[in-house]
């Protein structure tokens, strides 16, 4: 092996945890049962906190996850 290749699977596990973080850290799109029969306690304001928070999880997925083909592909070139 070489040092490039080691390299590229050094940060693709790093950005393979990474993903893997920011999945989980996102909220549920639906409040599910629990969310029916409680009713929406969601206030304006609540919902335009989580909204930023949210928006740039998903904005970091996408780009961890480019990160992560990219980093896929070019090893799978070596």
């Amino acid at each position: 092996m070489g040092v490039l290749e080691t390299i590229l699977i050094i940060l693709e596990a790093i950005c393979s945890i990474a993903l893997i973080a920011v999945v989980l850290l996102q909220s549920g799109k639906e409040a599910g049962l629990s969310g029916a029969l409680a009713g929406a306690s969601d206030s304006y304001l609540s919902k335009n906190k989580k909204g930023n928070l949210d928006a740039m999880l998903a904005s970091s997925t996408k780009w961890i996850a480019l990160a992560w083909v990219l980093l896929t592909l070019s090893l799978s070139l070596i």
